[in-house]
């Protein structure tokens, strides 16, 4: 089947779906599923602009909330994952995952279904080490903290995925796997985006926790986005059973949606004839949430997952024969996701715009039914118990007598050798009016010119090519100002430089000192005091 996979969207979605119509006419082709490799921006409403970690200039309603209206409908089933620009309120009433418009599915915190045969996992967010051992305890109305926060890459879904033993075919991650620029055109990589080069030399670009997943997993693709930039590379892994053929990984990273660059790739994908058309639970990975139902931590305390280091009577929770039969009893072995989308907020009218609307934490019926189904925990729920005090007590007792006692955390990340150097096609966050960013917002959707595409292709090596957007595509002033950093080079380098010099965050303690900005693309996966502003 063929599959299109798709960069950071930053909410485009109605050129994202002209994009694969044109093709579909001009190549006489027919997709049958596209993937999104996060940044999706599943903004519904003025508050939802509010709970993205951008600043007030960048707040742009774009057209996703069309789809969830109901007034355009998905051409093509769409399954995402959540990066580090998105409207965090709305994807966590979804943290086992579910449909966020008809036809548009999003994995979760971290997921695995299957279409057609194809297992398809990912992990929503970004790496970043002080948050890695905390559990999900972010709820709105964020503050500037948690609306950060709320997007980092939790250990409790590493360790879910990595109790997986099938085989998967497809993986997705917003930031890239560490090191997996060793294994693609790393001279054409640094040519492109030569600010990347001291992390890539000192191999700390990248997140260690996909690299753990990608040598847990081996699967036949990686794909991820992020750092707005196509790169492609072959991973051949290494097997420890003798006689066994070694794996290979094909990973792609593609661009974000702007005319003129890769963000859209068509793959052919094998896939079982035979199965079903509609999008399917992973019995598996079913299996696994079940099983560690009683590690989830919705506190912000620091807590190791289980190991077989002589702390924790159980460190194994794969899944047994047992509980895969009993999951399938209970789904009369119909393993098709229900299109059970309902609406939970209300929907932006650009006839009556309301900028003070307030983000609340809302229980998603979604939620609701899948953790009743399956004897899960409602994440949500029981972040409403634990912020009204009603079931404190037990709570934090019960976590004290099952977390282990804080070791050091197993990656490293100093960052006294890594650059100041800033990825100009990354959104910067502001320093300057904070408070402001948290009440402003722009909510002028995107002008609906029928784009002229290019029938131009790309090279990737190892993919087939890709398809770009011609520059008579209109598009809004958010992707004007993005695209101003290529004016003067050497300008923008001096003025960053300067800038670089007034970093410095807060302490441990939390108390203020000078005020810092991020250093986009090495700050996305550095230590705690380079993800504050």
């Amino acid at each position: 089947m063929k599959v299109a996979v798709a960069g950071c969207c930053h909410g485009e979605l109605d050129k994202l779906y002209e994009t694969l119509e044109l093709l579909q006419r001009r190549h006489n082709v027919r997709i049958d599923l596209l993937l999104c490799c996060g940044d999706f921006q599943a903004v519904r409403n003025e508050a939802d602009l509010r709970c993205m970690a951008v600043s007030a200039k960048y707040r742009h309603m774009q057209t996703f909330y069309r789809y969830y209206s109901g007034d355009k409908k998905a051409p093509v089933l769409t399954i995402f994952i959540g990066g580090n620009h998105e409207a965090s309120n709305h994807l966590q009433e979804l943290p086992y995952g579910g449909w966020v418009a008809p036809n548009i599915y999003y994995l979760g915190y971290a997921g695995v279904v299957k279409y057609r045969g194809v297992r398809i996992g990912g992990i929503s967010g970004i790496f970043k080490s002080h948050d890695y051992k905390k559990g999900h305890f972010e709820c709105p109305p964020y503050n500037q903290q948690t609306v950060r926060s709320a997007y980092h890459v939790r250990n409790i879904e590493v360790f879910k995925l990595k109790q997986l033993k099938d085989p998967m075919d497809i993986f997705m991650s917003h930031d890239w796997p560490r090191s997996i620029y060793h294994y693609g055109n790393k001279k054409q990589l640094l040519k492109m985006k030569s600010f990347f080069r001291q992390e890539v030399e000192n191999n700390t670009l990248g997140s260690p926790a996909a690299s753990e997943l990608l040598q847990h997993f081996q699967p036949t693709y990686w794909f991820s986005a992020h750092l707005h930039v196509k790169f492609a590379a072959l991973m051949q892994h290494q097997t420890n059973t003798e006689g066994q053929l070694p794996k290979a990984t094909k990973f792609l990273a593609l661009d974000k949606c702007l005319p003129h660059r890769d963000f859209l790739q068509v793959i052919d994908i094998d896939h079982d004839p035979n199965a079903s058309d509609s999008l399917e639970y992973d019995i598996e990975w079913l299996a696994v949430l079940k099983a560690t139902n009683n590690l989830i931590n919705v506190t912000s305390n620091a807590w190791n997952m289980p190991e077989n280091n002589g702390l924790h009577a159980k460190w194994d929770y794969s899944a047994t024969e047992g509980a895969l039969k009993e999951i399938l009893e209970e789904l009369s072995h119909n393993l098709k996701i229900p299109c059970n989308f309902s609406v939970t907020a209300a929907c932006y009218d650009p006839n009556k715009p309301q900028k003070n609307m307030e983000p609340v934490h809302i229980i998603n019926p979604q939620t609701t039914e899948f953790c009743a189904q399956f004897g899960l925990t409602d994440i949500n729920d029981r972040i409403q118990q634990v912020k009204e005090g009603s079931v404190r007590g037990e709570y934090e007792e019960e976590m004290d007598s099952t977390e282990s006692a804080e070791e050091p955390s197993e990656y490293y990340t100093d960052n006294s050798g890594l650059s100041l150097s800033i990825n100009p096609d990354e959104i910067m966050l502001d320093e300057e009016g904070g408070d402001e960013d948290q009440s402003t917002c722009s909510v002028d959707p995107s002008p609906d010119h029928p784009p002229d595409f290019s029938a131009s292709f790309s090279d990737t090596r190892i993919m087939p090519d890709s398809m770009m957007v011609s520059s008579d595509d209109a598009m809004d002033s958010t992707n004007e100002d993005l695209e101003k950093s290529g004016v003067s080079e050497q300008t923008e380098e001096k003025s960053l430089n300067e800038r670089a010099l007034k970093r410095i965050g807060k302490n441990e303690n939390g108390n203020s000192a000078m005020k810092k900005i991020k250093r986009r693309n090495q700050a996305i996966y550095a230590t705690e005091d380079e993800d504050k502003v």
